[in-house]
């Protein structure tokens, strides 16, 4: 019996340092594809998900496009842009499937690349605002861009700078050189999440 029970407590010590290995694990490699500051990118995120962009259109002031609750100071709102997205995975605060439509003040727009049609994203999003605005969290911080699959994040280079990942491998890298699986992503960012 007493032999049985030492078994069964190293099996589970033995479990225990292999979740924990791979929470660290996951963790570095957050920390490699996003930045030093991705959990608390993560934390202040309202909106996390792996997208497709449908369309962008250009600045325009808020008054021109159709709101199904006028507020009382439309006229003095911002000049925005609309941004639909289809969510491919969902992380936090959507659905997988869901169109969403993001209306992001042009100001803000300026602190990251602007969207193309197709192009394959993991956002995070902060929480909307009173007016129904949001943006990426931290700037470009907040937009990595994925693979053509939507499955693997480029993780940058010691030399280059953290809040662009590129998008394909240097000249000279293999194919499989600093791939990050956006599965291995989603698993750090919703421990970061609950803690």
């Amino acid at each position: 019996m007493a032999a049985a029970m030492g078994f069964s407590l190293c099996c589970l010590s033995i479990a225990g340092a292999a979740s924990s290995a791979i929470q660290t694990s996951d963790e570095f490699i957050a920390e490699r594809a996003l930045g030093p500051q991705w959990q608390k990118v993560s934390r202040h995120s309202g909106m996390i998900f792996t997208a497709t962009v449908l369309a962008s259109t250009t600045p325009t002031t808020a008054k021109q496009i159709p709101k199904l609750q006028p507020t009382p100071i439309d006229h003095l709102a911002p000049a925005q842009i609309e941004i639909r997205f289809h969510v491919d995975e969902a992380i936090a605060g959507v659905k997988r499937g869901q169109i969403v439509i993001v209306h992001e003040w042009s100001g803000a727009s300026s602190r990251h690349r602007p969207f193309a049609p197709g192009q394959r994203l993991l956002l995070f999003l902060y929480p909307l605002g009173r007016l129904g605005f949001t943006s990426p969290v931290g700037g470009s911080r907040g937009l990595v861009p994925l693979d053509t699959t939507g499955k693997t994040v480029f993780a940058p280079t010691e030399s280059a700078q953290v809040a662009f990942p590129t998008q394909s491998p240097r000249p000279g890298q293999s194919a499989g050189a600093n791939r990050v699986s956006v599965l291995q992503l989603e698993r750090a960012i919703r421990r970061a999440r609950r803690d």
